[in-house]
């Protein structure tokens, strides 16, 4: 299939593009700045804030995978909102058969955070012009580059021992990015994927606790957990961006996502896209090798 990617140079995108080559198909990798792309795919320019770049981004396009955000503008639910709109209508006008949205984790009778709130509002509006939406709903994504991982792992590294929120009890359903990958590219070989949403994630449910223990235990750090009732999502962002390279805004968005428990409801992907997600160790392990790896001189 002729496969368009809005968002091939972000940390899922760049991953998946190659994994489109690999499977046969035509990648036309979406960016502002095709001259500067150097990733898999064709690169075309499209900005989803230009409706009629999109359309020409989308010209002779068979499937899309959507894949942006903007986590970290302090008015992101408005952002998302409109980007998805534009996306919907281009995507409708040029004819291309479905969509694929890498969503977000999270009960819809839950409050959700503004951050899962705004994830759940794009689902919606990438379908409102009537092109077959496929959701894939995932919690923490596992690799290097990805800014949930970034934060457990700079925790983890940075400091021996932590006072944390409450939130750090919070049950999630962490999934290795080889294996969201490869849900993304297995939806789109089955029809009747289309127009569904499906929940992804490891084979491990885990307290956002025991993944800075593990990833500890496999660094051989030492770490002591000290949970607290009254720390805010404010101060708690402000304490992460001072130990952390998160932004303060983005950081926020994440706290406050993490006071909703993410875990795989309904594992029916299962039965379309069969094989055996890696489990927490594995993905961690995979992630840390890939960071090594990017770190080695040329």
């Amino acid at each position: 299939m002729r496969v368009l990617v809005a968002g091939a140079s972000g940390f899922v995108g760049r991953r998946l593009c190659p994994a489109l080559e690999e499977a046969g198909h035509d990648v036309l990798a979406m960016t502002r700045h095709p001259a500067k792309y150097d990733g898999a795919g064709t690169a075309v320019r499209g900005d989803v804030a230009d409706v009629g770049s999109l359309r020409d981004a989308l010209k002779g396009a068979e499937a899309a995978y959507y894949l942006v955000h903007s986590l970290d503008s302090a008015d992101f639910k408005r952002r998302d909102a409109e980007a998805a709109r534009a996306f919907a209508r281009a995507a409708a006008d040029a004819g291309v058969g479905r969509i694929v949205y890498l969503g977000g984790l999270g009960d819809d009778d839950d409050t959700l955070s503004a951050h899962l709130a705004s994830r759940r509002e794009v689902e919606r509006l990438l379908g409102e012009t009537g092109v077959p939406v496929t959701v894939l709903r995932a919690g923490i994504v596992v690799g290097h580059g990805g800014t949930s991982w970034e934060l457990t792992r700079q925790l983890v590294e940075h400091l021996p021992a932590m006072i944390t929120p409450r939130w750090v009890g919070t049950r999630t359903q962490p999934i290795a990015i080889a294996d969201v990958v490869r849900y993304l590219v297995g939806v789109l070989e089955h029809p009747e994927a289309a127009g569904r949403t499906f929940d992804i994630g490891g084979p491990e449910v885990l307290a956002y606790r025991d993944m800075l223990q593990r990833v500890a235990a496999i660094e051989g750090r030492p770490l002591v957990i000290v949970p607290v009732p009254l720390l805010s999502p404010r101060l708690s962002s402000y304490w992460l961006s001072l130990v952390t390279d998160i932004d303060v805004t983005t950081g926020r968005a994440l706290i406050d996502s993490m006071t909703n428990e993410v875990v795989v409801r309904d594992d029916a992907i299962r039965r379309i896209v069969e094989f055996e997600p890696m489990d927490y160790d594995e993905a961690v392990l995979q992630a840390l090798g890939e960071r090594a790896k990017s770190r080695r001189p040329a």
